[in-house]
């Protein structure tokens, strides 16, 4: 059972009075006629009357366009209710609604290419495009892809898309033309825009073979523009079937006042896709309407973002954090974007980028923050860092460890908020709140309008116990269906199959007496030696512990019957793992943890396999020590690892 603990930090009580959360709550108590004396009370509400709150959303965040006469149609069956069934909206002229000299978007390629762009800039990019793909016979509901780094050309050509009422889908230029082709191929778009190479670690990766791979292999294309960035756009084009550079493409389109086409509040604005490590990427489709509304919620009411602060989150187009990093611009912040390597000039390259701007709002992976506690800087003494107020982190749970880090390393007076949602919502179940304490290792809260519970194996709801993470009443940013699904039947059994109607989302979490959450780890990847379930993550905090470590899988193996632990860890450079480490990490693990998390074997490895957003592929591995096959390598950073995995004789007996 977890014990109440002291916070690690309070906001203070002249930061939680220019909050967002704050005005908002005093404007819903007026309008209600109720008092919400605490976050929860709020929370409550919008869940008790999601049409009032959901709307009180859309009226506080000033929402351009119309929404129409209801705010929510529930059902009994949560995939048929509806919000603002009668509205019509653009995400795009949401996002673009500011003009003027104010900075839109920053851009640094590593330390080789910087640029600005003001909101007006931003219009005048977004508009050439949107002529020019309008030209080129995009239509609503047409797809347009982005095989791209994380750069300005690509949130334009996202914006002068949807601007369209066409469909967005993306990726970044890492993954394999395999994976490339998996994800597009199902879609099928009409235009592709691709860099001509990208920048990683200070050296041009060429991509040129790649491409022709791409353009090959997706049908559908009709045109391949290559965007300038490294250098030989010109020759690329030229040599690829459909070939064009952007400024061939944008050539005779003059900038003119923008055009929105105004579409339903589930009209499908992105597809975005799952890893695909166990399988083929599902194609997950999310709206204009619910993708905004959640963003806009999550960016003011929860990570208190302001016009004029300054948002940046590490990602590449291939994440769903790239998407929820644009919707930035709808709140009026200049968005810092960044593509490379995030350890680029010995790691210090985001921190000077993040000084340089005055970023308010950083936000990057648990892996990155593991990685960086491990090189010794500390970037809150190299840097004056005066105006960060917020620094999120997601992707993998955020150890208690790394809370210490960070309040000691980056910035004393932080609201460090652990975020936890996913592709599949294009958004959070849980995360920060800038008016909230927190706690070390917690997810400061669940979301305002999100019922999320979690529940034990009879479906009965705990707190202070591990279960699954369920949702059990609808949200506005449930996708809207998966790509070629006539039927429905795999977004159903996805997501609704192990608790008949509740959204169960496949992570293995615990609410805390604090009113905030844990997350212990994907569901799939839960150990269950002797039938007793332990999440990864409990495991992956001991070996925090040791200085020896750089990073570490734990899998299950099927042995006699039952299932056991084993752990691989990559070690530092020059270190061998003998029997006195391997059996000091099994005594603080027994110590730490329990008997039952102690791994059977403790094998050390050259390297981990990862997605290339950075997570762990817990699945994969352990398909590969089972001796079974894995699917959709191409959305691997480091495929080869799983090789260091197969047939290992220190697990045959």
């Amino acid at each position: 059972m977890h014990n109440q603990m002291l916070p690690v930090w309070r906001p203070s009580a002249a930061r939680v009075a220019a909050a967002h959360l704050t005005a908002f709550t005093r404007l819903a108590e007026h309008a209600d006629g109720k008092a919400y004396p605490d976050y929860e009370s709020l929370r409550q509400a919008s869940l008790a009357e999601p049409g009032r709150f959901w709307r009180q959303v859309w009226d506080y965040c000033g929402v351009v366009g119309e929404p129409g006469n209801v705010a929510f149609a529930g059902s009994e069956d949560m995939r048929e209710a509806r919000f603002f069934p009668g509205a019509r909206l653009n995400y795009a002229e949401n996002l673009l609604r500011h003009d003027g000299d104010a900075l839109a978007v920053v851009f640094w390629g590593e330390d080789r290419v910087q640029r600005e762009l003001s909101f007006r800039a931003l219009r005048e990019l977004v508009s050439r495009l949107q002529q020019a793909l309008a030209s080129q016979g995009v239509r609503a509901g047409d797809r347009v892809a982005g095989f791209m780094p994380n750069m300005p050309e690509t949130l334009a050509a996202m914006l002068a898309t949807a601007s369209l009422g066409a469909i967005w889908t993306s990726c970044s230029p890492d993954f394999g033309a395999e994976g490339a082709i998996d994800r597009f191929g199902q879609t099928a778009p009409k235009v592709l825009f691709c860099p001509d190479g990208y920048f990683y670690n200070g050296k041009r990766v060429d991509i040129d073979a790649k491409l022709h791979a791409v353009a090959h292999g997706l049908p559908s294309l009709q045109k391949l523009l290559v965007v300038p960035y490294t250098g030989g756009a010109d020759a690329l084009a030229a040599a690829l079937p459909g070939g064009q550079t952007l400024d061939a493409f944008l050539d005779g389109f003059a900038a003119q006042p923008l055009t929105f086409e105004r579409v339903g509040f589930r009209h499908p604005l992105f597809i975005l896709y799952s890893s695909g490590t166990t399988g083929a990427p599902k194609c997950i489709v999310h709206g204009h309407g619910g993708t905004l509304l959640q963003h806009l919620k999550e960016h003011q009411l929860h990570a208190d973002l302001h016009p004029g602060d300054a948002l940046f989150y590490f990602s590449t187009c291939g994440w769903m954090m790239w998407n929820w990093l644009a919707s930035g611009l709808a709140s009026g912040a200049t968005l810092l974007l960044y593509d490379g390597s995030p350890l680029a000039n010995d790691g210090r390259i985001l921190w000077q980028y993040a000084d340089a701007y005055r970023c308010t709002h950083f936000g990057t992976s648990a892996k990155y923050l593991d990685g960086l506690s491990k090189t010794g800087l500390e970037p809150g003494k190299a840097y004056a860092l005066a105006g960060l107020r917020v620094l999120m982190s997601t992707g993998s749970p955020l150890l208690a460890e790394r809370f210490d880090w960070v309040y000691r390393a980056i910035k004393a007076d932080l609201d460090l908020a652990s975020i936890s949602g996913g592709t599949d919502i294009l958004s959070c179940f849980a995360l920060g709140n800038a008016c909230l304490p927190v706690y070390r290792g917690q997810l400061q809260c669940r979301g305002l309008g999100m019922a999320v519970e979690v529940w034990n194996d009879a479906g009965d709801a705990v707190i202070g116990e591990k279960g699954e993470l369920v949702c059990t009443r609808p949200f506005p940013s449930m996708p809207v269906g998966f790509w070629n699904d006539e039927d429905g039947e795999k977004y159903r059994k996805a997501y609704f199959a192990r608790f008949p109607g509740i959204w169960c989302h496949g992570d293995y979490a615990e609410l805390t007496a604090e009113g905030g959450m844990i997350i212990h780890g994907r569901s799939d990847a839960v150990l269950n030696p002797g039938g007793v379930r332990i999440g990864t993550a409990e495991i992956y905090r001991q070996l925090e512990r040791f200085d020896e470590v750089l990073e570490s899988v734990v899998v299950g193996q099927r042995w006699q019957g039952d299932e056991r632990v084993l752990l691989f860890v990559r070690l530092r450079e020059g270190l061998e793992l003998d029997d006195a480490l391997t059996a000091r990490i099994k005594a603080a693990i027994r110590q730490q943890a329990s008997p039952r998390h102690v791994p059977a074997r403790i094998v050390a490895v050259a390297d981990i396999p990862r997605t290339l957003s950075g997570k762990l592929v817990e699945l994969a591995v352990r398909n590969v020590i089972h001796d079974e096959p894995v699917n959709n390598l191409g959305a691997l950073a480091n495929p080869e690892a799983l090789l260091l995995f197969a047939r290992l004789p220190a697990l045959q007996d």
